[in-house]
């Protein structure tokens, strides 16, 4: 529980900071101070400014709200697809369906995301909603093969062997008693890849493949301070500090789900 408490904690802040950098931050991140550039962290700038002379705690906050929302959107795109995929391979076993859903799934894992989003790019433009894109069609195939895994598993239960006598179809059967006894899996790994997520998109950013400037991004305020950190090293030691805290708060918050979720781990504690 001390994981999960903790994870929670670091997690509900940077999406309370996100959230409310909709409404309000300390500085206006689209104006460029010069004369104020690469000024320590003072009692008026809490984290330093940039060599914009633009307030670093206020892009963190904005920059929170671009990683969440991505990260958010791919994960869905992962589970929303993967999942019925996965069910579908389960029920079906053997299966053509089976062998071109896996192979599908093979073929993605050969192209990292990163290869992804650079093909995406080529093609439509350096853009957040590519980097969604891109990190989306790499979750596909990591809740696919979770999914069939665990439901694999499921189809030789009693309970299930029940609801085939009593008439039920494959899929309602994976609907009604495999989806729900897989979900607590698809929780935790939810949030790994949601860590994992933010991880890939800061990447992106970092190489100029995700949210575009003006729009703050914590792997584009590390791309513009990696030839700051002998002369102001504040530039890049606090959005590396958000991404590294933001990553361990959801890792530590998907693990306590683990251990909550799972009632051999329960057991044993």
């Amino acid at each position: 529980m001390r994981n999960l408490t903790f994870g929670l904690i670091l997690t509900t802040i940077f999406a309370i900071g996100a959230l409310v950098s909709f409404v309000w931050t300390p500085y206006d991140v689209t104006v460029l101070e010069i004369a104020n550039k690469l000024k320590s962290p003072t009692a008026d700038h809490w984290f330093g400014t940039d060599h914009f002379g633009r307030d670093i705690f206020s892009m963190i906050m904005v920059g929170a709200r671009t990683s969440i929302a991505v990260a958010i959107v791919a994960v869905v795109i992962g589970m929303g697809l993967g999942v019925p995929l996965g069910l579908a391979a389960a029920a079906r076993k053997g299966s053509l369906l089976d062998e071109v859903i896996m192979r599908g799934n093979d073929l993605i894992f050969a192209f990292p995301s990163l290869l992804i989003a650079i093909l995406i790019t080529a093609i439509f433009g350096p853009s957040a909603v590519n980097a969604i894109i891109a990190i989306g069609i790499f979750n596909i195939p990591v809740f696919a093969r979770l999914t069939r895994g665990a439901a694999l598993s499921l189809w030789t239960r009693d309970y299930v062997l029940a609801a085939r006598v009593a008439g039920k179809g494959a899929t309602r059967i994976s609907v009604e008693h495999i989806l729900p006894n897989v979900a607590n899996l698809l929780i935790v790994q939810g949030t790994i890849q949601f860590s994992l997520g933010i991880l890939a998109e800061a990447a992106l950013s970092y190489v100029g493949l995700g949210a575009q400037p003006p729009t703050p991004s914590w792997g584009r305020m590390l791309a513009d301070a990696q030839t700051l950190i002998a002369l102001a090293p504040h530039v890049a030691l606090f959005p590396g500090f958000a991404i590294l805290l933001t990553v361990l708060g959801l890792n530590l918050a998907g693990d306590g789900l683990r251990d909550v979720l799972d009632p051999k781990l329960r057991v044993l504690r």
